[in-house]
């Protein structure tokens, strides 16, 4: 795939939106504010953007944790002529939102999230049975140390993040207010990628039934509260000139893993960084997703954090096929669906 020609406007453009999309009324002009151009051409450049694959979606991001989703990062092994067709019959999961081929004996790995009243555990074994994978480990998140794509595209210098922009795990922890039909209409209003207009809430608000004082009031609150992650865009990252990604995972110490942890999750590189468990066959605690313009770039980073944190065991797992990449829809009644085609009824939620 060709890499998009980028001029230093969409760069500084690109950036400020994946930091944060202002929650206000006008949310262009405080960009524009930001950047030093009018707000219509920022909305011009944006559209001009999508239209190019760079950015993927402009949208709310929610937590699935703090939502009462459960997720989990599946690796199984497929026989080389069969991952194709398992591949294929995972994706139909509509929970299912990444599924990779990767340069590993487990040479499939998938994320999968349900709903507060559905079971991650008997969803993966489903999963397991109809797909014909013949080994499966599940490596649920133990400890969140940094999640958060934002692609640096002016400063390629390895600046290092300061603790306040990584997402605050105690926040997914902390008690919530229930969710009330109001939330779940906001989170279906502001999910899928928002039209391009200089009062987006507005329109978004006219979905959810709310005025747009109250939509914003909402979105306010709930990012307050750990619903939300913040409200921005998500790029097609090889388009933006990152084609190369790599998940390093780490053989290290129980007694260590935290303080390597915290200490990957403040490169600019390392989009995320989780603790996991071992199994005998997977002595690897600590994954970090890493991006770059290639993959001699995305060596030199795992040498630099290596020079941070000392040698440790690990693998480099360079994914080699993409068979899905999406946002997930929360709330959505296609999972409902997917159940009913395997034999079971839908379930009822009290949300």
């Amino acid at each position: 795939m060709a890499t998009a020609t980028l001029d230093d406007l969409d760069k500084r453009l690109l950036t400020e939106l994946q930091r944060e999309f202002p929650i206000i009324p006008e949310p262009w002009q405080a960009l524009a504010a930001n950047v030093g151009v009018p707000a219509s051409e920022l909305i011009a450049k944006t559209a001009s953007l999508k239209e190019r694959k760079v950015i993927r979606q402009l949208s709310a991001i929610f937590d699935t944790r703090s939502l009462g989703y459960q997720s989990m990062l599946v690796a199984s092994q497929f026989a080389p002529d069969k991952i194709d067709a398992g591949a294929a019959i995972i994706n139909q999961h509509p929970g299912v939102s990444h599924n990779y081929k990767r340069n590993d004996k487990f040479n499939l790995w998938y994320t999968v999230a349900v709903p507060p009243y559905d079971s991650i555990d008997e969803t993966v074994q489903l999963l397991d049975e109809l797909s014909g994978a013949t080994v499966t480990i599940k490596l649920p998140t133990l400890h969140l140390y940094k999640i958060g794509m934002k692609l640096n595209l002016i400063e390629k210098d390895g600046r290092e993040e300061v603790p306040e922009e990584i997402y605050d795990e105690k926040k997914r922890f902390a008690p919530k207010p229930k969710l009330t039909e109001e939330h779940i209409a906001v989170i279906r209003a502001t999910q899928d990628d928002w039209p391009l207009v200089e009062r987006p809430y507005a329109a978004m608000a006219e979905t959810a039934g709310l005025t747009e004082a109250r939509l914003i009031e909402q979105l306010r609150g709930m990012q307050q509260v750990g619903y939300l992650r913040r409200v921005a865009a998500i790029l097609h990252h090889r388009e933006a000139g990152f084609k190369a990604n790599a998940m390093v995972v780490w053989q290290i110490p129980a007694e260590e893993v935290d303080r390597v942890g915290n200490a990957f999750a403040l490169f600019g590189e390392v989009s995320h960084c989780y603790r996991r468990p071992v199994y005998p066959e997977w002595p690897y605690p600590l994954f970090t997703m890493l991006h770059a313009p290639t993959y001699s770039d995305c060596m030199k980073i795992v040498e630099k954090m290596e020079e941070k944190v000392g040698k440790f065991t690990h693998k480099n797992l360079f994914s080699t096929k993409e068979y899905k990449k999406i946002r997930l829809k929360y709330f959505s009644p296609e999972l409902d669906e997917w159940w009913a085609r395997h034999g079971r009824k839908s379930p009822v939620t009290n949300a």
